[in-house]
């Protein structure tokens, strides 16, 4: 059986960390691992200034029930999942991810949990497991799936090369030019071509 595995975060929905600067006027927290591919080092980045700032969780949820998918994203996941099995495999927080899982109609999200006190301040953070995407991908292959995986992403790549084939989707050109050996779609309508056509290569297990 065939697994599509996708990113969330500028796959099928904005950017939350970019949303919620914008909202609060905090350039420095508009990074994200484009820029900073160390996921700790970013979080751990992230999280100084919402302390020195005492941003809280209600705050950051605030701006997640403003926002929307992408557009197309609804359409483009609806189809995927009557033809295939999807996973979203993201470095978002279950805290996050809740109001726009609702309005993709819950698919399956496996993500990270933060650690918050009585007050909303977020005082830390759990993985699901150090590079959860992979060590997935990594799992789903054990359990005799091919997986097609997409991101757009430094976080993204090392699920990308783990899975039978990985598609960047709308990266920036940094993460073209340093992963050359995946194939850019630039369109849910790019990204749905390559994936059948990695679908229709795959071997049986």
């Amino acid at each position: 059986m065939n697994i599509v595995c996708l990113d969330l975060e500028g796959v099928l929905i904005p950017e939350i960390w970019i949303n919620f600067a914008e909202k609060v006027g905090v350039e420095d927290l508009k990074v994200t691992t484009r820029e900073i591919p160390d996921y700790d080092e970013l979080m751990k980045f992230r999280l100084e200034i919402c302390t020195k700032n005492d941003f809280r969780i209600q705050d950051i949820q605030e701006v997640i029930a403003t926002l929307s998918p992408l557009e197309g994203a609804k359409a483009f996941s609806d189809q995927l999942r009557a033809d295939y099995q999807l996973i979203i495999l993201s470095d978002t927080f279950q805290e996050f991810a809740k109001p726009m899982m609702r309005q993709l109609d819950w698919p399956t999200i496996f993500c990270h949990e933060l650690v918050i006190d009585d007050d909303g301040r977020i005082n830390n953070y759990k993985l699901r497991k150090a590079d959860h995407k992979r060590e997935t991908v990594k799992r789903l292959h054990e359990l005799n799936f091919n997986v097609v995986a997409a991101g757009d992403s430094y976080n993204d790549t090392t699920m990308l090369g783990e899975a039978e084939q990985g598609i960047l989707f709308c990266p920036p050109q940094n993460v073209i030019d340093e992963f050359p050996q995946f194939p850019v779609a630039s369109s849910y309508g790019d990204l749905r071509r390559e994936i059948d056509d990695a679908m229709a290569k795959m071997p049986k297990r």
